[in-house]
């Protein structure tokens, strides 16, 4: 990788250590920063266990994003903002059951309402543990509307010089088996550049399958390409979901290979055996997303939910490298 990381720690002088954490004011926020080699990462974990941005500090004293934050907020504070890394917790996608949107049938039989990617990005979460490493939040279960099951739902960041871990957990402390398909939304900065274009960047998913989703929750399905690559600036490559994946990973890359952000399942019971990964952007945003998600959307309803037996746990890791 031909990231210009020589003496990255030149520009904030000797005091800079490898690891550190600190509490600090970011835009009107009280939120959490880290200090790991040349990576900064910002994140809120009472607020949606929510990583903010993480960005290089460059050899040259430049700054490079890696995850996409804007430099101002809205009404909403840091929720509902087009950034980050968002927890879409418990079913990533919109369900819809019997032809209506955003509801989904649990095992008790009644239809109940459940947003869209879930409740976990707006809700709130306490600490349970946090380092110069990382940290681990909790969700507080405020009530049962959209999701009737005893549970403890936590989310596991680990943070390396140049890459980092994100685990989603769910226990069951119920006695009925509890289905969920969760997943990420990163916003991935892109270009990396000032002097690159949307067009300079390519995704390669090795997938055997590939759908266009529409809003209305319906797949078209496609052609994959024949080597797994695609151009970013492919207008039809925006709402893909790809499926049945022959590595669980993916790559975004430089068209001449000299950077790469590989997106990899590495941790949990089922690693790879429904991996699914959603492409989405917004035309002229300064992002791209690339989701991993658990399975395809609509999980309920298709029945390719993964389901936690009584006094079980269940992972779902996710690392995101420069590789």
């Amino acid at each position: 990788m031909q990231f210009c990381l020589i003496n990255v720690f030149a520009q904030t002088g000797k005091n800079r250590q490898l690891k550190y954490m600190e509490k600090i004011s970011y835009q009107d926020q009280e939120i959490r920063r880290w200090d790991v080699g040349p990576s900064t990462f910002l994140a809120s974990p009472e607020q949606g266990a929510l990583l903010m941005n993480w960005h290089l500090n460059m050899g040259d004293g430049s700054v490079r994003d890696v995850i996409h934050w804007p430099e101002a907020l809205g009404d909403t504070g840091i929720r509902n903002i087009h950034g980050g890394i968002p927890i879409l917790f418990p079913f990533a996608g919109r369900c819809v059951q019997d032809g209506e949107q955003d509801k989904w049938s649990p095992s008790s039989g009644a239809s109940v309402n459940m947003p869209m990617h879930g409740f976990a990005k707006d809700a709130d979460f306490s600490i349970r543990s946090i380092d110069q490493s990382g940290f681990e939040a909790e969700l507080i279960q405020k009530d049962n509307e959209y999701y009737p099951y005893d549970y403890t739902f936590t989310v596991i960041y680990h943070f390396l010089e140049l890459s980092l871990q994100i685990s989603l957990v769910l226990e069951n402390e119920g006695r009925t088996p509890i289905p969920w398909s969760a997943g990420l939304h990163p916003y991935f900065q892109v270009p990396w550049r000032k002097d690159l274009a949307l067009s300079d960047h390519t995704l390669k998913i090795p997938a055997k399958t590939v759908y266009q989703y529409e809003q209305e929750g319906n797949l078209t399905k496609k052609v994959p390409s024949s080597n797994g690559s695609y151009r970013l600036d492919a207008p039809d490559l925006i709402n893909n979901i790809f499926n049945q994946t022959t590595e669980p990973s993916a790559e975004i890359s430089l068209g001449n290979g000299e950077e790469t952000i590989r997106i990899s399942e590495v941790g949990g019971a089922q690693v790879g055996s429904r991996l699914t990964f959603v492409t989405w952007t917004n035309p002229d945003s300064p992002y791209y997303c690339v989701e991993p998600w658990m399975s395809p959307p609509n999980s309920p309803a298709n029945e390719t939910t993964r389901l936690v037996a009584p006094s079980a746990r269940d992972e779902f890791t996710i690392e995101i490298e420069l590789a």
